[in-house]
């Protein structure tokens, strides 16, 4: 793969070109129209910084302008048909299911509190990072993140430097440990519904996911021991002894299981029923999945204790953080994924020719990295499918002769999530959290000198040693 390649690969990325298809019907659209999106993404990583009061009172103000800065010029040059069809298929295919998972799994997690004064040392602090890895693919990165944040940050609440125990736990829990299920991550959970095996991404990325994940837990915890004995811990610990280790509100971890069902039924359930919203499909087994997962929320709000959420500290200020933003960054991505699924034809059929090699044959170094740097700043379940379908979408010679080839997309768009904050919801998630609870975290570009200063070089390794 030579240098030309690479440098003609990253130059597509920066400069997709001025013109690409809005829809179906592959409207021309300028390159204006994406304009809303980028502007999204700038405020989300700059407001915070440049005016921090105005952005913690008036975030879902912003959003829904931005919001608004797309659909009605949009509604004005091309009919309101053309936008509510866009708007609908938006809220009922991907941002309605989106948020209803989420808050099932962020209610659920946050009705669990572990009892007891957990101290953070530096082995307890990677033990709990090992153990939020192994529970992100059985439970999803947002259940294991929703269930773990907590404890983590109230095991450290008398450390003097623990930001980077919470990037840490973005790096690990939120995004690489969801790996190798199809309920671990949304692209893995969309390549099952294409056809995937379930167990195909754990037999095929296993190594690179073990790779990644025990690298990072070491310089997590040399790291975490180099803070512990510089700043050691603060005279008065906040969280007092209150006796065993143990769990309260137990009974949401039935409710966690529920929620796994649910989603896996709705991948396996093949039903002919589906009803069409505005040219949007709606099939049966999603309805009763969404509904599920409504049920499983009320059921908890009903039968958790109260004395669990005050001691959670549970808030829904997270939850409707993640919520106004997401629904301005789903709707204002319409554009730019639509440029994405213009494939060869598009604007973006300089990078779909940059993932072929000479002889016709996919080159997996990449389709690994251009699906992961568009995953670390688009949604990587749209992206997970369009390198999916540049590939071929033959799920049965994807498992087998391209093996490589898929490889390399699931590990791309899931481990590269974790590259930025909107790189996957969880990390959105994790960071109000922390912040509400007084947790000082880095800026939008603060975060990314973490990320790429770590992970970028274990990501170049990954390359050289597997997707060559």
């Amino acid at each position: 793969m030579s240098w030309r390649r690479w440098t003609f690969f990253l130059t597509a990325l920066m400069c997709p070109g001025l013109l690409f298809a809005a829809d179906a019907a592959e409207r021309q659209l300028s390159v204006l129209w994406g304009v809303p999106f980028a502007g999204i993404l700038l405020s989300i990583a700059l407001m915070p910084l440049l005016v921090p009061r105005f952005w913690h009172h008036h975030y879902g103000k912003v959003s829904a302008a931005w919001a608004l800065g797309f659909l009605l010029p949009f509604t004005a040059v091309y009919g309101a048909g053309a936008a509510g069809t866009s708007l609908v298929h938006a809220a009922l295919a991907e941002y309605i299911p989106f948020i209803i998972l989420l808050t099932a799994l962020f209610t659920v997690a946050g009705g669990i509190h572990i009892r007891g004064n957990l101290h953070g040392s530096p082995g307890l602090n990677t033990g709990i990072l090992a153990i939020g890895a192994v529970l992100a693919s059985v439970m999803g990165t947002t259940g294991a993140s929703m269930l773990l944040i907590r404890p983590l940050i109230r095991a450290n609440d008398n450390r003097a430097h623990k930001a980077h125990t919470v990037v840490f736990f973005i790096f690990i829990v939120s995004n690489a440990g969801g790996s190798l299920t199809p309920l671990g991550d949304p692209p893995l959970f969309l390549g099952f519904l294409k056809g995937v095996d379930f167990f195909w991404t754990l037999k095929h990325i296993f190594p690179e996911t073990l790779f990644l994940i025990g690298t990072l837990l070491v310089l997590f915890y040399l790291l975490d021991r180099w803070y512990y004995s510089k700043q050691g811990v603060l005279l008065a610990d906040p969280t007092p002894d209150t006796g065993r280790i143990g769990f309260d509100g137990g009974a949401n971890f039935i409710l966690l299981a529920g929620i796994a069902g649910l989603v896996l039924l709705s991948g396996l359930w093949k039903s002919p029923v589906v009803f069409s919203v505005w040219g949007t499909d709606v099939g049966l087994p999603g309805l009763v999945r969404d509904a599920g997962l409504v049920a499983v929320t009320l059921v908890s709000l009903q039968f958790t204790a109260s004395s669990v959420h005050q001691a959670n500290q549970f808030s829904w200020a997270p939850m409707a953080e993640v919520a106004k933003l997401f629904a301005g960054i789903f709707l204002t991505i319409i554009p730019v994924i639509a440029m994405l699924k213009a494939g060869a034809s598009g604007p973006f059929g300089a990078v779909v020719s940059a993932v072929t090699r000479p002889d016709g044959q996919p080159d997996p170094a990449m389709y690994f990295w251009a699906a992961g740097l568009l995953s670390s700043f688009l949604d990587n379940a749209p992206t997970y499918l369009v390198f999916f379908n540049t590939a071929g979408g033959d799920p049965q010679m994807l498992m087998t002769s391209l093996a490589p080839t898929l490889a390399a997309i699931s590990a791309g768009a899931v481990f590269m999530g974790a590259n930025t904050y909107i790189g996957n919801a969880p990390n959105l998630m994790v960071k109000a959290i922390a912040e509400d609870r007084g947790v000082k975290m880095p800026s939008f570009f603060g975060y990314m000198l973490w990320s790429f200063g770590i992970l970028v070089p274990l990501f170049l390794a990954m390359t050289f040693i597997w997707f060559r």
